[in-house]
């Protein structure tokens, strides 16, 4: 089983610079960085740690990981984000996880002995009010259907039909922004009933950058992604 560390960046150098080199080669068979068009020397650093880049050309997370798939080696995505979000350290024990048969495991910063602290009472609020919507419309038991942090079998993308434009136009469209495929990836994983992992794991606070989230159109468009998805078959 081959595995891909995904490395989706955007004008990121200060936590590349400090968190790439904690991530071990012999961790993982794959490394890609998926660069948004950085303007900061995250490209440039990123080719001369011999990293393989993938440089967009549409915008939008979700269309980059889509562009980034078909260099994807690995039979196993992890998606990591090098802000200083997502801890290293738990890359190793994510993959054992995935070896014990799981189609997906998310690296939960609400699970027991985890926490966020990159949250404020916004982002806090909106996290678990999504998380338990979609556990209570979709019967699942996410502790964090969220966050970007998780591993999952590569040809999930195609299985839950995550490549189709359908499945994001309408809210894209309504609320003016381009969104990523992490909550519907949780709802589809749910409904499929997949065998579905968690383990703890901290949220530190991000280092440098700015945060891309955009807090009111990328909620509505998930509120609207999960009464969409609710009457979908």
């Amino acid at each position: 089983m081959k595995t891909t560390l995904l490395v989706p960046v955007l004008n990121e150098i200060e936590g590349m610079k400090k968190i790439m080199p904690l991530v071990k080669r012999e961790w993982v068979d794959q490394v890609i960085i998926l660069d948004g068009n950085s303007t900061d020397g995250t490209i440039e650093y990123a080719r001369s740690q011999g990293y393989t880049v993938v440089i967009q050309k549409k915008p939008g997370l979700r269309k980059g990981y889509e562009e980034a798939w078909k260099h994807i080696t690995g039979d196993i995505v992890i998606t990591f984000s090098p802000d200083g979000n997502s801890i290293p350290e738990l890359i190793p024990p994510l993959i054992e996880k995935m070896k014990e048969g799981y189609d997906m495991v998310i690296v939960s910063r609400y699970a027991k002995g985890a926490k966020s602290y990159d949250d404020d009472i916004i982002t806090g609020f909106g996290n678990w009010m999504f998380t338990s919507l979609i556990n209570l419309v979709f019967a699942a038991h996410y502790t964090d259907a969220m966050v970007i942090y998780r591993a999952y079998k590569k040809d999930l993308m195609a299985r839950l039909e995550l490549d189709k434009d359908s499945s994001f136009d309408f809210e894209e469209k309504l609320f003016r922004t381009k969104i990523s495929w992490e909550p519907l990836l949780s709802m589809r994983a749910a409904k499929r009933r997949l065998k579905i992992g968690e383990i703890p794991g901290d949220e530190p606070a991000r280092l440098g950058g700015q945060r891309k989230l955009k807090i009111f159109q990328w909620g509505a468009a998930f509120l609207t992604e999960v009464i969409k998805e609710r009457f979908t078959p």
